[in-house]
């Protein structure tokens, strides 16, 4: 059977699920980094780390204490153990580094980001780094994952790192604001599966080419793969090619890949496209981290916002993106712990903290929407957001449902529930809303940039064209269902769609005597 909704999730921040337990500093002597070596005790010092309590003193020798008589191992390094033997073999064949400190606000590995709060492990991590081209992988606070290519010159002591990995019993994550670092870069080879460059199409030169793509490379019969290499290990998102010529850059105001023109105009030799004043532009593995930091408001906010919207309407993603617009978390009225442990961390803080940009809501009625001061209503074709939402109930939120669960009467029985409640949900917030900005999902798909710009002014934060560009780069995040089931059923029957087309009716009408516009008209039916 598809899974319900729970409607009601709310608890005090105390007793949501997934609390942070105690610090596995409590125990440091079990954690010791992936590929470091122990060294032979030395008089004084308390001797080798000891499994199950007994250490090579025998039963009753002292634990470790916290990652002592640890070093990095360098570059090349075999990771013979000593003093009590050989220790087990890393799993996973990356270089440990060491210990480094990390600022928030600046930092130490400046590429991709992931968060796993529950099942981050340093194998997890070293491939996901591995898989976008960067050298380095680093964890920090047992359940964060940062890529890089470069290292800054000095590092802090092994025991600065003590947090356990919350996947990995055992192993070092770094510590609070410090990064466990480890080199990948041997990995790579085995890790094709992300790193091709992809195509984003001919484009016109801009007219500041020095001004507008910060590093370049000439070389003659410059291929994709090495321009994208030597983009990827500069940490920049897009590889453009003219002849010879390989550039690397950011999406910017001055060229913003919006107008992409015929490809034809790319597909001179070498010597005359570098005369001509059109590029190819390819995405690299590697992750656009402008717009990556995110965190709590500093002040409680004093306008109360809802983000709301029917299931499946899209509500996740439109977090992902006000969230890496804005800078700020969204909250939520209830508690996904997926999507918590996936690095939405307002999704634990208490529904009316106020700490958050906005708030993820699927409620209706009166007493509900008027405990908002405004609200972001996000709306989507029905039959969409019926197929995702039952897609979700029976395989969560990246999964598809089965065939026999849309054969079965539980499809008949949603769609006959869940079709008046996607009507009743707008016409609610049409009534009784203080403040709306009403959004469609598709617009929201078709022109992201200049709708996504309209919501984080509704919002009242000022943010840079060149963070809007970033978003849109990075515009699917980790929730979207990838590809298409291998044949996708046409679940709705007559009935169904004429109950269906009924609400659109209704919807989109009352939407006009609100004064705005209808429903988009691929909703609406003819």
């Amino acid at each position: 059977m598809c899974r319900a909704r729970r409607p009601l999730a709310r608890l005090p921040p105390a007793a949501r699920p997934g609390s942070a337990p105690a610090s596995p500093a409590a125990q440091p002597g079990r954690l010791q980094p992936r590929g470091a070596r122990r060294r032979r005790p030395v008089p004084g010092r308390v001797g080798p780390f000891v499994a199950g309590g007994r250490g090579c003193a025998g039963a009753g020798a002292p634990r470790l204490r916290a990652l002592r008589g640890l070093r990095a191992r360098r570059p090349g390094e075999a990771g013979r153990g000593r003093g009590c033997g050989r220790p087990s073999p890393p799993r996973s064949p990356g270089t440990y580094i060491g210990c480094f400190s990390d600022d928030g606000h600046e930092r130490t590995l400046k590429g991709a980001v992931f968060y796993d709060l529950r099942k981050m492990t340093v194998s997890h991590c070293q491939d996901a780094c591995a898989e976008r081209s960067y050298v380095y992988a680093g964890l920090e606070a047992g359940v964060e994952c940062y890529c890089g290519n470069r290292l800054p010159a000095m590092s802090v002591g092994l025991e600065e790192c003590n947090h356990e990995c919350k996947g990995e019993k055992g192993s070092v994550c770094g510590g609070v604001d410090r990064l466990s670092v480890y080199r990948v870069d041997e990995l790579q080879l085995g890790s094709r599966k992300r790193r091709t460059a992809t195509y984003r199409g001919c484009f016109r030169l801009p007219e500041n080419i020095t001004h507008t793509f910060p590093s370049s490379l000439i070389q003659a019969n410059v291929t994709v793969e090495t321009c994208s290499g030597f983009c990827s290990h500069k940490e920049f998102p897009l590889a453009i090619i003219r002849g010879w010529e390989c550039y690397c850059a950011y999406p910017t105001p001055q060229f913003n890949l919006h107008d992409a023109m015929d490809s034809s105009l790319c597909g001179q030799d070498p010597e005359a496209q570098r005369l001509a004043e059109y590029c190819e532009v390819y995405q690299t593995p590697v992750q656009d981290t402008r717009c990556t930091d995110r965190r709590f408001l500093p002040n409680k906010s004093k306008v109360f916002v809802a983000l709301s919207s029917f299931p499946g309407a899209g509500n996740t993603w439109a977090r992902h993106l006000i969230e890496h617009a804005t800078g700020f978390y969204t909250g939520s009225y209830y508690f996904d712990g997926i999507l918590y442990n996936k690095g939405f961390k307002g999704e634990k803080d208490h529904w009316r903290s106020r700490r958050t940009i906005c708030v993820k809501t699927h409620e209706s009625g009166r007493r509900e929407i008027e405990m908002f001061d405004s609200a972001i209503l996000l709306i989507r074709n029905p039959y969409r957001s019926l197929v995702a939402e039952f897609n979700r109930k029976c395989a969560g939120h990246l999964g598809y449902a089965a065939d026999r669960n849309w054969k079965s009467k539980e499809w008949p029985e949603f769609v006959n529930s869940y079709a008046s409640w996607w009507s009743s949900h707008v016409l609610d917030w049409l009534k009784y809303g203080k403040r709306l900005l009403v959004v469609h999902y598709e617009e929201l798909r078709r022109s992201l940039v200049p709708t996504l710009r309209e919501m984080v002014a509704f919002l009242n934060v000022s943010v840079s064209e060149e963070r809007l560009l970033c978003v849109e780069n990075n515009k699917e995040g980790s929730f979207r269902r990838r590809g298409r089931r291998s044949h996708d059923p046409e679940p709705f029957t007559p009935e169904m769609k004429d109950l269906i087309n009924g609400y659109i009716r209704t919807v989109d009408q009352a939407l006009r005597d609100h004064n705005w516009t209808g429903l988009p008209r691929e909703y609406v039916p003819r």
